[in-house]
């Protein structure tokens, strides 16, 4: 009999299912799944129908929030970044204030020429490379190398304290650091002068000594900036998930193990990223610096292009405007060269890149 009942109720079931998916052992789910595929697979082309501009003005209707939160960052970079290039034409022109940008006669590529021909453009060009070489080989590694030591203090008043106190010499301004460079490194009154005659050796004169330039440069540029740029990497590395630090010390993983085993496959994509973006600089360094530091002695290591376009662009008796441009428009064709190059190489060995 429970049997019979049973039987009939499976049939009664079946019926119903069949007049009202609603009645379904899984509640309709099955026989409205089909539909609701098909129905997503139309809306989808619909959307995709649709024409750009119409799917921008979508998109804009519905979060113009976000838009107009974007907008003074959108404002800013076509203000100063883009329509500025209007200017570009300069460097293919002998620009006279009088005339005009438009109005100056067109000479091609004789500034580009004038300058490829000079007699020191292949020292300069030797010098800003190579400083910049030196400065991303000697540098680079340092706040890496600072984040994961400061990631590895358990005691956080002095964690605070060593972050604030490498985050700090950013904040100096680059006449300031060029004057303290003066002081420290004078061979009469410089303290480190001082030191060298105390061990019983000879008073040096580092601002004048073309060997010293691009040390002295590459260290304040180091001291000055590689506490700030450990902020990357400090933020990346308090990201990770504290349970991988719990099961390598379940594991039995000592400190330099969980640094090769966590800590570096984390930082290693940002770490790439920022080394593709510090190759497109390697023609252009800090000209403030390098100007103030610059001395009739140390020519020889710190004549770079910065200062040359300067002195040639702004410092002459008789600015040469398009002569200028030409050497910066230049640099920058080159520079971007340099990042595209760096970012394919990149991709290709470790498909890590910036796009």
């Amino acid at each position: 009999m429970i049997a019979w009942l049973q039987m009939a109720s499976d049939d009664f079931r079946k019926h119903q299912s069949i007049s009202d998916p609603s009645f379904a052992p899984d509640g309709g789910r099955a026989s409205m799944e089909a539909p609701t595929k098909m129905t997503r697979t139309a809306k989808k082309h619909k959307k995709s129908s649709l024409p750009p501009g119409t799917r921008f003005v979508r998109v804009l209707q519905r979060d113009w929030q976000l838009w107009v939160l974007l907008l003074p960052a959108l404002a800013y970079f076509v203000v100063f970044c883009y329509f500025p290039m209007y200017g570009v034409q300069i460097a293919f022109r002998d620009y006279k204030a009088a005339l005009g940008i438009t109005g100056s006669k067109w000479v091609g590529f004789k500034f580009f020429e004038k300058f490829f021909s000079s007699y020191y453009c292949g020292r300069m060009f030797l010098n800003t490379f190579l400083l910049n070489f030196y400065g991303i080989l000697i540098g680079f590694p340092i706040p890496i190398l600072l984040a994961i030591m400061l990631n590895q203090l358990n005691w956080k008043r002095f964690k605070g304290f060593a972050q604030t106190a490498i985050y700090v010499p950013h904040f100096i301004s680059t006449v300031v650091l060029a004057g303290m460079i003066y002081l420290f490194f004078s061979p009469t009154n410089g303290i480190i002068n001082h030191l060298i005659t105390a061990a019983g050796g000879k008073s040096i004169y580092f601002i004048m000594e073309p060997g010293w330039f691009r040390p002295l440069f590459i260290g304040s540029e180091i001291w000055q900036n590689a506490g700030w740029n450990t902020i990357l990497y400090i933020a990346t590395l308090t990201s990770i998930d504290p349970q991988l630090y719990e099961a390598a010390t379940i594991d039995g993983a000592t400190r330099w193990d969980k640094i090769r085993h966590i800590d570096l496959p984390h930082l290693i994509p940002i770490a790439v990223m920022m080394l593709i973006l510090n190759c497109g600089s390697l023609l252009s360094s800090n000209t403030d610096k390098a100007l103030l530091l610059q001395t009739s002695g140390n020519m020889a290591t710190s004549d770079i292009l910065g200062v040359y376009v300067y002195n040639v662009g702004i410092a002459a008796s008789k600015a040469q405007y398009s002569y200028a441009s030409a050497i910066g428009l230049c640099l920058n064709v080159i520079n971007f060269c340099i990042i595209m190059l760096v970012n394919a190489v990149s991709r290709k060995m470790s498909d890590i890149s910036l796009f």
